[in-house]
Formats: C-alpha cells, structure tokens, sequence
C-alpha cells in the first residue's frame, strides 16, 4: 500500500488487532476534500494480514443496522439475507407462473388475482375461518374447492371492514375466478388434487409466511405481478403500467422524508408499492400503538383505475393489516382535486401511466398526471413522482402549458436522473422530480439536479435488476448532497436557478468544470483520429479540408 491515508489507516488499525482484545478490525483511509475525495476500507487482522475492500463515498456501511450485512457481503463474499430472499422470489415467482400456465390456463389479468385471493384466504387461517385440509376436491355446488376459498375472502374482506359494500362487491367480482373457473376446480389427475389446493400449498410454503411474518418493505405480490407480466407479455406495459421496484419506492419516502404523522397519497397506486414503502417507514418511526393503528386505518389513500390491479392493492394492504384500506378504484384525474384535498394528505408519491398522451389528448401527459396530484396535496406537502426524463423536457405546448402552470402554483425542489436499468427490460430511462404543493415558484429559487444514474444496483442474467456492492453507500451520499450534508462535484450535482421553458435534467444545467487529465487529453485525440478515419474510409475526407473555399466548391 503506496497511498499514505490508506497505510496510515493500516498502521492504526494492525496496531489494535495485534495489542488489544480486537483481533479483527475494519480501518478506512480518506484523502481529498468534501467535494473531491476517495474513502477505503480495510479489513484488518492480527497476523498483519489485510484486505483492501471497494472505495465508498459514505460510512453508511458501517452504522450498527447495515455493518453485518456489510462484513458478509464484503469480508465472508457470501450472499446476504436480501440478495437470497430477492433471489427466492424470482425463483418461485417463476416456478408458480409455470404452475399457473400448466395446470390453470389461465389469463394473464387472472393470475395475480388468483394469488391475491389464495393470500387472503390463507390470512383467515389464523381466525378459525379456513384451513387448507378443508380443499378436498369435492365437486358438489357450493362446497368446491374455489367455493370455499371465496368463503374465505369474503371473511377477510368482512373482518378488514372493507366498505361500502359497492367497493367490497367490486372486489369479490375480480376474485370470483377462484369460482368461476372450471379447470381451477377438478381433480388434476397428476397432481391427484385441484390446481386451487396445489397453488394454496405452494404460497402458504413460499410466499404466505413471508409477507406475515417478515418486516420488511418488499412487496412481494408486486413482485410477483411483474414477473407474471414480464414472462406472460401481459398487457401492463401497453397501458403504460410499469411497477416500481422497492428499492426506487424507499428512496422516494426518503427523499421527502415521510413521517409517521404524515398522509400519504398515491393516485396511480398499482399493486401498493408505494404504500407498503411509506407504511412500513412510518410505522418503524412510530411510537405507540395508537399512532401505528391510526397510520393504517387512516393516513394511507390510493387511487387505481384497473379493477384487477385495484383488487390486487386492497389485498396487498389488507394482509399487511392495513385495516380498512383507502384504496379507490377510480380515475384520478376525473375528480376534483378540492375533492382530493379533504383526504388532508401531506405527501403524495406517483408513478404515473407512461407514454399515454398525445396532442389528441394531452391530459394523458405524465405532466397531467402531476399537476392534478399537487392540486390535489394540502398547502405545503411535498411530493415524489417518477416519470420518463421526457417528461422533463417537455417538447409540445400542452407539456410547456403544464409545466409553466405549476411553476406558478407549486415548487420544483430538484430533479434525480436514474439508473437506465431502473425498469430494467422496458426501456424507459427514468427521472425522480420532487416538489413543494401550492408554493408558487420563486425564480430565485434553486433547484438540484443530479445524476444518479450511477446508483449501484446492475442487472445479473436470470435474476434482473439487484442492489451492487456500491448501492447502499451511493444512496447514502445522494440524501446527504439533497439534504446539504455533503457536497458534490457539478458532474454529480448541479443547483440552478430553473425556468418553465427549460429542460429539468441535470444534463441541461451541467458544464463540465473539471480540469481534464492527460488521459482525457489523449482520448480526445483517440476519439477524433478514429472518426476521421472512419469518414476517410466513407469517401468523406472533404470534411476535413481547411477553407471557405474548399467547402464552397464542393
């Protein structure tokens, strides 16, 4: 080891191994300032042997919540506890969505509904009100397998005092293909019982136990919904419906700091995902049982126009006991926003339908979508909403009208570039846009924008999108530069004044004001001679021919 803080780190830290009763010792060496600097990990022991671990740009890793997973991750190289769950999931997502096709033939649309319906059926377990033995395969009407499940869930609905009965009748029509389906119901001669018993064994094993009894923000049934979708084509992606991945879901409670006496709204709810992200925050930051309840009960509301999606977001809440779950199956932008006001909610996280909108109807503009929902907050919420980097540049009048209207009413507080895998497989390259509900935008106001497309998470074949050895501690260094803990260099951060009529990216305000290196001196010089080459070889060497005059007689 040749850099001194790094030596000088080693130094201290075999000192201590070797003389105290710390025989193994994890030492850091940090050079460089708080805008320009390089922070390295060592893993220490007392026989002077080291390993020199990935640089970091936070010590995020080493608080008492994430050090273990940390060592295991970096020092053992094993697998952790969230790397083996996510991966279990995409395994036995896989392995239902197989079962679902083989045995069930079902409808892309139904599959999650049959899930979602297994699930709640399996949640009155607990309450005497259904047992899986009870699935015998018995054909008479009335006491079919899918006749029972259905008794079930409508116990479970009855016990979440899900109302009013128009919103309960709506959900028992989407589960009603536990009964309705013929094929769900017989004997399957090879599995020698129903499909609906073998698909209620296999989630009460796999899945069940996990959402029960796991506290954790993972929305297991979104996940499953996706890989449904992604392996069937399913028609999500042609309505423009993209799930958010957990990971983007906890940011965005982050970035506007979501508190357990918070209201939050989301008005294009999908599956619950960031519902579950802001209840299980919230209630980690509670401090009674009181005030755990009443987040539940009240101070969550979400909006989805897809009667199948909305059944599979009231169940999502309902077996995380969210007890009477505020979830409407209606049309957001159909309703009045000094309607939406009396729900008082104090922050409003969306992932609006993509690509909707056209000049035709430009209400279906992403921009749309987030205008209604900042009318629709109380005066000085804030709000977190993820929607293609397009929607920033906003090209047509109708995007331009949108976004000096809420300039004028509201305030944009900054703009995240992210990971172009974020929506890994859609091809969507994604922005995160915070605001402040009903303060008009002040034009001295500066607003951040920064590129986060670098955020540690990568795709790895047969399993997607995960979180990268570097994730936790990029995470950790952006809410540091949002929140001004720390500072950043401009190819990370930009703050900029911001008018309607500009591009909100962070690659419009960016200049570059880095010094270059020799080696950047030296690529410049590669990158030209290779594009000269390559127009030479295209009979293009005109261009490339000094003066007016040449250009002129060509």
């Amino acid at each position: 080891m040749t850099d001194y803080a790094v030596n000088g780190a080693y130094f201290y830290a075999k000192h201590i191994a070797q003389n105290t009763t710390f025989k193994k010792v994890f030492a850091v060496g940090v050079s460089g300032d708080a805008k320009h600097h390089i922070i390295t990990p060592l893993w220490v022991d007392d026989r002077e042997g080291y390993k020199q671990l990935p640089d970091i740009e936070s010590f995020v890793s080493f608080s008492e919540q994430n050090i273990n997973e940390y060592y295991t991750r970096y020092v053992l190289e094993e697998a952790t506890d969230v790397e083996k769950t996510t991966e279990q999931i995409l395994k036995d997502a896989a392995e239902l969505h197989e079962y679902l096709r083989t045995y069930g033939t079902l409808k892309d649309q139904d599959k999650p509904l049959v899930v979602a319906g297994i699930l709640l059926a399996l949640d009155e377990i607990e309450f005497g009100g259904f047992s899986i033995n009870s699935l015998t395969g018995d054909q008479t009407p009335g006491m079919r397998d899918g006749d029972k499940l259905m008794n079930a869930v409508k116990g479970r609905l009855t016990r979440s005092n899900v109302g009013p009965d128009a919103k309960k009748d709506k959900l028992l029509a989407e589960f009603a293909i536990l009964q309705t389906s013929f094929r769900l119901n017989e004997v399957n001669e090879t599995l020698k019982k129903t499909p609906l018993k073998f698909y209620t064994e296999f989630l009460y094993e796999h899945v069940f136990r996990n959402i029960k009894y796991q506290k954790t923000s993972e929305d297991f049934i979104g996940r499953f919904y996706g890989e449904f979708m992604s392996y069937s084509g399913g028609d999500g992606q042609t309505l423009g419906i993209i799930l958010t991945p957990r990971h983007i879901c906890d940011l965005m409670c982050e970035l506007v700091d979501v508190q357990p006496n918070d209201t939050v709204l989301d008005p294009a709810c999908g599956t619950a995902g960031f519902l579950i992200s802001a209840m299980h925050r919230m209630l980690m930051m509670a401090d009674t049982d009181a005030q755990k309840k009443n987040i539940k009960k009240k101070q969550l509301h979400g909006f989805e126009l897809q009667s199948n999606m909305f059944a599979v977001a009231a169940a999502n809440m309902i077996l995380r006991k969210d007890g009477n779950s505020n979830l409407e199956c209606c049309d957001f932008l159909r309703k009045k926003p000094a309607q939406v006001q009396m729900k008082g909610a104090t922050v409003g996280l969306m992932n609006p339908p993509y690509s909707q909108g056209t000049k035709a109807d430009p209400e279906q503009y992403e921009l749309s979508f987030i205008e209604h929902l900042l009318d629709s907050l109380t005066d000085g919420a804030r709000a977190a909403v993820i929607v293609p980097q397009s929607s920033m540049t906003g090209k047509s009048k109708a995007e331009q009208a949108f976004k000096k209207n809420i300039m004028k009413h509201h305030t944009l507080e900054g703009v995240i570039t992210c990971n172009t895998d974020t929506f890994y497989g859609v091809g969507t390259n994604p922005v995160i846009a915070v605001f402040t509900a009903h303060e008009p935008h002040d034009a001295d106001k500066v607003c951040k924008f920064i590129d986060f497309r670098d955020d540690g998470y990568e795709v790895r074949a047969h399993v997607g999108l995960v979180e990268g050895d570097s994730a936790k501690d990029k995470k950790q260094h952006l809410l540091d530069v949002w929140n001004g803990r720390a500072e950043a260099p401009s190819k990370f951060c930009v703050e900029s004044t911001v008018k309607p009529e500009d591009e909100w990216l962070h690659s419009f305000y960016y200049f570059n004001d880095e010094i270059p290196t020799d080696a950047d001196f030296e690529k410049a010089i590669g990158d030209y001679l290779t594009f000269e080459f390559s127009m030479v070889m295209q009979n293009r060497e005109y261009l490339f021919e000094g003066g007016d005059g040449d250009a002129e007689s060509r």
